[in-house]
């Protein structure tokens, strides 16, 4: 599979849009116009006073040669997608998710195939993104620092098709830059509510986690690209685009952001001992072939359940489905890492 940004041929394509004028720079170089401008893609159910942050961000862009940056709020209806789109139609030189790991995902839901960088700045609970990339999560001012002066790194993501029955004639499609998933995983995101969230922070998934333990599992079909559809029963299945989580917790070891595939790991416990079993397996780095926790490598995967079952992608719940398959889309967004000014 070719690029999205691979020349003249992909236009007219969803990921087609012309370079924008701030074009990608290999070498990591930044423009010195005066005229740089950010634009910042805010959820404002993430900060206590909005005005606040606004003003932090404003000062620091300024004090970096950029111009005041361009804000725009995300809604209940739009959680970042058409703000994103704005942002580039007013040809900004680079677009600041300022939220969750679900702002992250509905900013790139746009910026597919567009040559301006996105930069990550932290405000939801996971930031998994950005720990993926080694990225500031603690330190607001320190991740805007790498957005305006970093350099660029090409990324895939992960192009998600769920079927809610099936057997549908038109199934929803989304992109995910982290991981998605069918069955346990999706139920603990499902079952931690933005309150818990707020109050405890990642604590919240462990509850939840905790209440969803005990649970059947469920059979699934699945076919791996070039490989044989197999069956298996499992609690959860996890599609990975990268493979760290929370608390230091590494799903999936061999998966890289800018590999042009994805990773998908099987988790098959029986009750609470068999989680336990799976924990000593995750601990252990090893993957493959093990009938408790499985590990495939893969641009594409279909898999079918046996039973609906809760969809998550980057920890945003899809409700259920019986069938979802994924592709990954090289190289499809550039997103700033690291810096130049230390």
């Amino acid at each position: 599979m070719r690029g999205p940004g691979a020349g003249g041929a992909h236009r007219g394509r969803r990921w087609g849009r012309r370079p924008h004028r701030n074009d990608f720079r290999p070498e990591g170089t930044v423009s010195e116009s005066p005229t740089r401008r950010a634009a910042i893609i805010v959820n404002p159910t993430k900060f206590d006073d909005v005005a606040a942050v606004r003003r932090q961000i404003t000062l620091q862009s300024i004090n970096h040669g950029w111009a005041e940056p361009l804000f725009i709020l995300t809604t209940e209806r739009d959680p970042g997608t058409g703000q994103a789109k704005e942002a580039l139609d007013k040809g900004v030189d680079l677009v600041c998710p300022l939220g969750g790991d679900g702002t992250v995902r509905a900013v790139a839901e746009a910026m597919v195939g567009s040559e301006t960088p996105i930069g990550l700045l932290p405000g939801g609970t996971g930031n998994l993104l950005a720990r993926n990339l080694d990225l500031p999560v603690d330190d607001l001012d320190d991740a805007l620092r790498i957005a305006l002066t970093g350099k660029n790194k090409r990324v895939d993501v992960g192009r998600l098709t769920m079927d809610t029955s099936g057997e549908d004639d038109r199934p929803a499609t989304h992109v995910f830059l982290v991981m998605a998933g069918l069955g346990f995983d999706a139920k603990i995101m499902a079952d931690a509510p933005e309150g818990l969230k707020a109050k405890v922070g990642p604590a919240a998934y462990v509850v939840s986690g905790t209440r969803n333990l005990r649970g059947p599992q469920f059979k699934v079909r699945i076919k791996v690209e070039d490989q044989e559809e197999f069956s298996r029963r499992a609690r959860t299945v996890v599609i990975g685009n990268c493979g760290k989580l929370l608390g230091g917790l590494v799903l999936m070891p061999e998966a890289e952001l800018d590999d042009g595939q994805l990773d998908m790991v099987i988790l098959s416990p029986k009750g609470v001992v068999g989680w336990a079993a799976v924990a000593a397996r995750l601990a252990s780095k090893k993957r493959k072939g093990h009938q408790i926790v499985d590990h495939y490598t893969t641009p594409s995967v279909q898999v079918r359940a046996d039973r609906p079952q809760e969809v998550q992608i980057d920890g945003d719940t899809l409700g259920k489905a019986r069938a979802i398959s994924a592709e990954v889309v090289p190289g499809a967004i550039v997103v700033r890492v690291g810096s130049l000014d230390r």
